[in-house]
């Protein structure tokens, strides 16, 4: 019987660390289970086919349904949409053995974020799962405590519902246990970017790798996001000025493609040769640019957990509390600080530290590393009888 593997997630949809772990996990699936049938529920399922080789389909059936409704007929369309995504993912489930959810930060909502969206997709998934006896499975993912009240109680009910939970950090278990999730059988393993190679080294002598992201708050700054981006971008360049004036060479980096704006503005404010932007589109891709570069200061989170595996000395300056767990987690607490209230002199402290200390920094994470690596290994054996588990359930009559 051909083995039958979903994935689900806003794959293909722009996010590099989203399509990093799921590429972690196909890898996975692909050298391990011979004549596995794989393909893909997600956000961007052309990219997805035309980057991995699987069939793909949409998450949504209405293509508009991630701008905002605007007049009766797109929201009547939006409506009709909820009603057809919830015939189309049982019937998409349904004809697997097991769905994965392969890493993402799909059961936080630290970023703006609406409970009709990606919290009501999710749940769809889980509930068809139960349904029809397929597993699914919630793989080294990210959780936060939710305080929106509607997608708060649907990522909770998601969760509950699937059939395998693991999470990439113990920050993440545990807001899933402040939340009323029964996380008890629930394991803790790395994150999935872990697995994936690490490029031949290439350092340029003096070049500093920035992270930029277009950041403009939660859903409850909506009413200021265009003064918080318009802060962070403001600090973001005094910053690099400086680096540029001291004769450094800055080279830009992202991990979505939300983030090209800021690089934009970047370059033509500054305007200097020794500033540049790397066109990022993959994980692999940003490991490789970060692998030109000595130093790393970084926003999103996929930027700072990439630059800390090649064993950079790293500034996070984070949106949410995971970069603080990552940071923390690998002895460099000290070197971060809140994208809300960036303080840019202490940044550039920070900065020379870390610099200061970058041999004995990069050896400490050449130790952290390879524990990441011989953990994430427990969490991929874990992977491998569960889809072996579901095969055997799948053949059994119903």
């Amino acid at each position: 019987m051909t083995r039958r593997v979903g994935f689900f997630g806003l794959l293909g949809s722009g996010n590099i660390g989203n399509d990093g772990s799921f590429e972690a996990v196909l890898t996975h699936v692909r050298a391990n289970h011979d004549g596995v049938r794989v393909d893909a529920l997600c956000g961007g399922p052309s990219r997805v086919t035309a980057r991995y080789g699987i069939p793909a389909v949409p998450m949504h059936w209405y293509r508009g349904e991630t701008a905002t409704a605007k007049g009766a007929g797109a929201i009547a369309a939006k409506a009709v949409g909820k009603f057809a995504d919830a015939v189309r993912t049982f019937n998409w489930v349904r004809d697997h053995d097991v769905v994965i959810v392969p890493g993402m930060g799909v059961l936080e909502a630290t970023l703006p974020l609406r409970p009709w969206g990606l919290p009501y997709s999710l749940l769809l998934l889980t509930v068809s799962g139960r349904l029809v006896g397929t597993e699914i499975a919630l793989v080294s993912v990210g959780a936060d405590v939710i305080g929106n009240g509607p997608t708060r109680w649907l990522v909770t009910t998601a969760a509950k519902l699937a059939g395998y939970r693991s999470y990439r950090d113990e920050l993440s278990r545990e807001s899933m246990m402040d939340m009323g999730v029964a996380v008890g059988g629930d394991d803790v393993y790395p994150d999935l970017a872990f697995a994936l190679p690490d490029p031949p080294a290439r350092v340029r002598q003096g070049t500093v790798g920035i992270g930029v992201m277009a950041y403009r708050g939660g859903n409850a700054d909506r009413p200021y996001a265009e003064a918080i981006y318009r802060g962070y971008v403001a600090k973001l360049k005094r910053f690099v000025r400086g680096l540029v004036a001291e004769g450094r060479q800055v080279r830009l980096l992202t991990g979505d493609a939300l983030d090209d704006e800021v690089v934009a503005e970047l370059l033509a404010d500054i305007g200097s040769p020794d500033i540049s932007a790397a066109r990022v589109t993959s994980l692999p891709g940003l490991l490789g640019e970060l692998s030109t570069v000595e130093t790393v200061v970084a926003s999103r989170y996929h930027n700072v957990l990439c630059a800390l595996k090649l064993g950079k000395p790293t500034v996070s300056i984070g949106y949410a509390a995971k970069n603080d767990v990552l940071m923390a987690d690998a002895n460099l607490a000290e070197f971060c600080q809140r994208i809300r209230d960036l303080d840019v002199d202490r940044l550039i402290e920070q900065f020379t530290t870390a610099e200061k200390r970058s041999q004995d920094i990069a050896a400490s994470l050449a130790e952290w590393n390879a524990l990441q690596r011989r953990r994430l290994d427990a969490q991929f054996a874990a992977l491998s009888t569960l889809i072996a588990d579901s095969d055997r359930a799948k053949e059994a009559p119903r």
